[in-house]
């Protein structure tokens, strides 16, 4: 049988591929968000209840998406989920008003979450430790490659063929992808496409066995996971409001049309792709200069934290350029901080426990972001966008504390 050469990397962009459409799956509602609320006739709020509830069900999910990657093992986890919200993307084509919409954006929230700890899983066990942050890097890239490409492209097929044409093609995509992945997906050992030599060297992850379960009570009540859900409950939220709101802040705040978000709504997540992989190479970088893993992780999530601040600036500078190379410093500093944080799980739990313990605390991130979108909603139809920005760049030094002070180096797994 024929052996495909460097299969990990291979693995790792279709991680990245992955996370690519999941995040071009979510944005398409946000940047064709006026066209469908001059349609349905919805105000802001309005707005800000639909994607309440995607955060909704992605809170709810996240957790139980970790758990179900865990008994199915990576392979079928994965392909369950993304054949779920292709499917849940591609019925936006049907909605006819504001709950219909919300019902879609639901189903969508439900699916979306176990795209992590399924890619989580996957680097667990196609990584060592030491290139392990730079896996989670690649994969998390594809969020800020699906957020920069999605701007360009829905705006063109909104404008060309109408919005609901735009939910249809990024809906097939994640399609297009399960064929490949069921083809190629399987873990090392067992994987036909792999050369013998080429066996990645990382602690074997056993495949989910029938009646296998990971003690999830357990695992919500160490104090490694509960330190990850309270960091993710508050960072998460500043990738959200990026995501469902910057189009909305340029069209309101900075009298862009929809062609000129398509032209530059996509800089900033640029910056994020940069730093999902900067952040990554860089922890591995410094633990192959003699760094242990807890302090290459979290000085690398310190320095993520240490830009955010400049963010604050963004509603007060005088042009949209100078406000979005401020959002820049956000997006670069978040993919920094998350690039690492994600790469946690596998660096404190046993291998059967990853999804479980990287469900949990997404749980906590999409907790987060829906009662910081609900804020959102009503400080920008009541106020501004200033406090937004005040927030989301505060959020990461106090989480940079909160794990220094909470997850001191003895909890990690030996290296």
């Amino acid at each position: 049988m024929i052996k495909i050469p460097k299969l990990r990397w291979v693995i790792a962009g279709m991680l990245c591929a992955a996370t690519m459409i999941n995040y071009a799956d979510r944005l398409t509602l946000s940047v064709a968000s006026l066209e469908i609320r001059k349609e349905f006739s919805l105000t802001e709020q309005d707005y800000s209840h639909v994607v309440t509830l995607f955060l909704f069900a992605y809170a709810i999910m996240y957790a139980g998406s970790g758990y179900i990657v865990d008994r199915l093992g990576t392979r079928r986890g994965f392909a369950v989920f993304i054949f779920a919200w292709s499917l849940a993307q591609m019925l936006h084509v049907f909605v006819r008003g504001k709950w219909s919409l919300g019902g879609a954006r639901f189903l969508l929230g439900l699916a979306e979450p176990g795209n992590w700890p399924a890619a989580a899983k996957a680097v667990a066990e196609w990584f060592p430790a030491s290139q392990r942050a730079l896996g989670v890097g690649i994969f998390n890239s594809g969020s800020s490659i699906g957020s920069a490409i999605a701007p360009p492209m829905v705006a063109y097929l909104t404008m060309r063929y109408g919005w609901r044409s735009a939910f249809l093609f990024t809906g097939s995509l994640g399609i297009v992808w399960l064929a490949v992945w069921l083809i190629l997906y399987y873990p090392p050992r067992t994987n036909p496409w792999l050369r013998p030599e080429e066996m990645p060297d990382v602690e074997e992850v056993k495949p989910a066995v029938e009646g296998a379960r990971p003690d999830w009570r357990k695992i919500i009540t160490m104090r490694e996971c509960y330190t990850l859900i309270i960091a993710r409950f508050f960072t998460d939220p500043v990738l959200y409001f990026v995501i469902f709101w910057l189009p909305e802040y340029l069209r309101k705040e900075r009298a862009f049309d929809l062609a000129m978000v398509g032209k530059y709504a996509w800089v900033p997540f640029v910056f994020g792709d940069i730093g999902y992989i900067f952040g990554g190479w860089l922890s591995g970088r410094l633990m192959q200069a003699g760094w242990r893993i807890p302090r290459a992780r979290k000085f690398v999530m310190l320095l993520g934290a240490v830009v955010m601040p400049v963010s604050i600036l963004a509603p007060f500078v005088p042009t949209a350029a100078l406000a979005i190379g401020a959002t820049c410093f956000l997006t670069f500093g978040h993919a920094l901080w998350v690039a690492n944080l994600q790469t946690l799980p596998s660096d404190l739990f046993r291998s059967g426990e990853i999804g479980t313990a990287m469900g949990f605390s997404g749980m906590g991130g999409a907790v987060g972001g829906m009662i910081a979108n609900l804020g959102t909603g009503y400080l920008v139809s009541h106020y501004s966008y200033a406090p937004v920005f005040l927030m989301a760049g505060l959020m990461h030094p106090l989480s940079a504390f909160i794990v220094y002070k909470m997850l001191p180096d003895r909890y990690f797994k030996p290296s």
